[in-house]
């Protein structure tokens, strides 16, 4: 992809107001490094809470009443990519190719009431509305065929990628308490009351919980219960940072039943961590047979999966199987498959 020179994307950064970090960040953060080193037109459209980094191009504004959900002003763009289900308003529809990216259907299936209503009202808002629906795995595409009703012909599989910044350190050595890693949030169908109860099991494993804010006071109270003084909330962290905590654990545990992608598989392959997962929703497509998959994310199978890592053999053969898997997804490609859509829909070659 060449120099875009004559075109104009434009990136609605909302996703920037709404999460500190997450995936869906971490996707456009990855479009837009690339974005910029292609001497692309582009703009991003800020509301005070960007992420910095060199050669983002920022359109300032100030954040209106419940900005997350109303629809964009702008005067010119040929391609209009939200990064969280916003839409051109009536003045500035027709000025340009709305694309949407679909990250999954958490809403739809775990979360009920109100606030699934308003989710789903303002994504299948923006999905009826886009020329082209950009679906991070296969599993997502399925769900929106099934909750939105999208024809296929509108959906392109584009999945996310890795960070280089995750890799095998040499000479790094497991911590001296052995430590388990958990990445991300907590709650209900995340199954991590069943990591915490199946870490517990082993004598001096540490449990080790990256993002998803920090403790609470039932949370606390839970893990001083069943792991008193074998706990630690690593809080947020660099790439950098997760790398040498994946480096230094025995796995990871990502025992969630319901992903749209699951980047924290791949980070954890490319480090060299051995990965328990669900086989559920999009995490077959992303961990191939690289991983210790299992059927629920009970107590027992989480047990039953750290011993079996306790094995050099099987961990060896996990970790070597995860390296050949991690490396069949990069935001390189994630970044030349969007940039192609990009063409398709405007029918141009945009270098």
């Amino acid at each position: 992809v060449g120099s875009f020179e004559g075109f104009m994307i434009l990136y609605d950064g909302i996703i920037y107001s709404l999460q500190r970090n997450g995936g869906i960040s971490v996707l456009y953060n990855e479009l837009l490094s690339r974005l910029s080193e292609a001497s692309c037109n582009y703009s991003v459209i800020s509301y005070g809470h960007s992420v910095e980094f060199p050669g983002k191009k920022n359109i300032v504004r100030a954040p209106r009443l419940a900005e997350r959900y109303r629809s964009v002003n702008y005067e010119r763009a040929d391609i209009f990519h939200s990064t969280y289900y916003r839409l051109p308003d009536s003045s500035s529809i027709g000025l340009s190719k709305v694309i949407t990216t679909v990250h999954d259907y958490t809403y739809e299936r775990y979360i009920g009431g109100l606030k699934r209503q308003v989710h789903s009202w303002q994504k299948n808002r923006a999905i009826n509305k886009s020329d082209k629906i950009i679906c991070v795995s296969e599993s997502t595409k399925n769900d929106a065929l099934e909750f939105s009703g999208v024809s296929e012909d509108r959906i392109e599989v584009i999945p996310n990628g890795v960070s280089a910044d995750y890799f095998s350190i040499p000479g790094m050595v497991l911590s001296d308490l052995p430590q388990a890693i958990f990445v991300g949030a907590r709650q209900g169908y995340k199954n991590f009351d069943s990591v915490v109860k199946a870490v517990s099991l082993f004598k001096d494993l540490v449990l080790v919980c990256v993002g998803g804010g920090g403790f609470d006071k039932k949370e606390l109270a839970f893990l001083d219960e069943n792991l008193p003084g074998r706990y630690r909330h690593a809080g947020f962290l660099t790439n950098a940072e997760l790398n040498v905590e994946y480096n230094k654990a025995i796995c990871l545990i990502y025992p969630s039943l319901y992903e749209g992608f699951g980047i924290p598989v791949l980070e954890a392959m490319s480090a060299g961590c051995p990965v328990i997962a669900v086989d559920a929703s999009s995490i077959p497509e992303v961990a191939g047979d690289a991983a210790h998959l299992i059927e629920r994310g009970t107590v027992e199978e989480i047990e039953a999966g750290i011993s079996a890592l306790m094995s050099d053999d099987y961990r060896q053969s996990l970790i070597s199987k995860g390296f050949i898997q991690a490396d069949k997804f990069s935001w390189d490609i994630t970044y030349k498959k969007t940039m192609a859509l990009y063409e398709q829909v405007l029918g141009k070659k945009l270098a």
